[in-house]
């Protein structure tokens, strides 16, 4: 490894969106390497191509930058050990493979897909695991194999699998671990279509570009062995593996299971799509399965790398909670300055208000009390059309009011808001609180009332003063009315 330093690489394959597990993954590869003083690098894993996704590729890139994780080398950037997109190496792993073949370690294996069914269909109808190879091809002669290459039968290539014995390797999070050999299957290296499979080309690509530390999923702890039994195979250093706990979700039922759709939006862009914001979701994730020595919970990406540690990565399942989500976003929406929200919030607004408003003033009333963003559109709807109400509404136990009093406190407010001959925040607050003096009224008495008819809702961000400010003179006056007109 050049100089010991740290390298570790994020290698997504281009199959669709971007899960909260992969953005998790990619964040503690970057964290590890940063908080080492190392490299982190992209690389584009696309051998399995019937699984592509056109405009996958662009939501890594477009992920990776909208949260901050900036790579050292990849694809778009170039580096020491491009290239860095898989199938623009295609040409390097076949003759690594057939290396392994020249040395004894691999084999060519002519099975067609119906015999390998029929081993499948024979195993399971004897009750037998059966995803295992029977290595039929393993022993065949040279002559045999000449001839079978001369006919240009089609043909993958094998790893030949140690028969006895076990394979044992060290995991940074999960300890040591050790599988029997005799478990392990006759690995394919080269597929039929000449591409390098998944484990073939991540330990090729991952030996070629000095790559330290290997970060995944722990559903991967069982491919581990043949990643090793290939790194022996060609005498080569192996790297240190850390792998992650599962993110799990909550069923109906209290179980939990592996966090899927059905637990509600997984990817990335569909969060960001749902209102939260990008730093809130790197925040919540970087704590689903590390755990900080400090009694912290929030944190920018800087704090994060600087108090990220290995030894702080669980074993456990980390529970992906939609609560705590929340919680996350609205303390990073409060954290905003009002301009900062302002400028996120605006979208929201145009989206469901056609005129135009004070954007600003509508931003302060709701800045404090937002905690996903795509709440924004059900509060102000009544900004941009009075929803139908009943007068019901009108009646308020703790601001004391009634119908008939509430008719009263109306009628008393239109009077006093038409004289005003200047319509500001200061100039509504003095003119209703003067009128509840007068009346002999509590403020709240006018301002329920006052506040029902400006909205048509019972709960609204802002008061009665806030929201007869944004309307404007014209349309306050004219929904009060509508509100007597109700009483009446």
């Amino acid at each position: 490894m050049p100089n010991n330093k740290v390298r570790t690489r994020y290698a997504p394959s281009p199959t669709g969106f971007m899960h909260v597990g992969n953005l998790r993954t990619a964040l503690y590869e970057y964290l590890i390497a940063k908080s080492m003083g190392g490299d982190f690098i992209l690389r584009i894993e696309d051998t399995d191509r019937e699984r592509l996704v056109s405009g996958a590729i662009d939501i890594i890139y477009n992920t990776l930058k909208t949260v901050g994780l900036k790579y050292d080398e990849g694809p778009d950037i170039g580096g020491e050990y491009g290239p860095y997109v898989q199938s623009e190496r295609k040409d390097l792993y076949k003759p690594m493979a057939e290396k392994l073949v020249k040395e004894g370690k691999a084999y060519y294996c002519f099975c067609t897909k119906e015999r390998l069914n029929s081993i499948h269909s024979e195993k399971s109808s004897n009750g037998e695991f059966s995803s295992g190879y029977d290595r039929h091809c393993r022993d065949l002669s040279q002559e045999e194999i000449d001839s079978l290459l001369s006919a240009k039968v089609p043909y993958v290539i094998r790893q030949k699998m140690p028969l006895k014995g076990s394979t044992t390797f060290e995991d940074a999070v999960y300890g040591s671990i050790t599988v029997e050999n005799s478990e392990i299957e006759d690995q394919i290296l080269i597929k039929a279509d000449g591409y390098p499979t998944y484990n073939f080309a991540n330990v090729i690509d991952d030996h070629d570009m000095h790559i330290t530390h290997v970060v995944r999923g722990c559903e991967y702890l069982s491919s581990t062995p043949k990643y090793n039994l290939l790194y022996d195979a060609f005498g080569w250093e192996k790297p240190i593996y850390i792998h992650l706990p599962l993110i799990a979700g909550k069923n109906a039922d209290g179980t939990i299971s592996k966090l899927s759709k059905r637990h509600g939006a997984t990817g990335f862009e569909d969060l960001v799509g749902m209102g939260y914001l990008p730093g809130a979701i790197v925040n919540y994730i970087a704590l689903l399965g590390w755990c900080p020595k400090e009694n912290k919970e929030i944190f920018t990406l800087k704090e994060l790398t600087n108090a990220f540690s290995i030894d702080g990565i669980s074993k456990s399942p980390a529970v992906f909670d939609y609560d705590k989500l929340n919680w996350f976003n609205a303390e990073y929406i409060r954290a905003m300055s009002l301009e900062e929200f302002t400028q996120i919030a605006v979208p929201y607004f145009k989206s469901v208000i056609k005129k135009e408003l004070d954007w600003t003033k509508l931003a302060e009333i709701l800045h404090q009390r937002v905690t996903v963003l795509n709440q924004i559109p059900e509060m102000i709807g009544f900004f941009e059309e009075l929803p139908e109400y009943d007068s019901d509404l009108f009646i308020n136990k703790k601001s004391k009011t009634t119908v008939e009093n509430s008719k009263v406190m109306l009628n008393s407010a239109i009077e006093a808001l038409e004289k005003l001959p200047e319509w500001t925040h200061d100039s509504i607050h003095n003119c209703l609180i003067d009128l509840a003096q007068r009346l002999e009224v509590k403020n709240g008495t006018v301002m329920w009332p006052v506040r029902i008819a400006a909205s048509g809702m019972t709960v609204t961000p802002g008061g009665a003063i806030e929201i007869l400010e944004i309307l404007g003179k014209t349309e306050s006056l004219k929904r009060l009315n509508i509100g007597l007109s109700k009483l009446a």
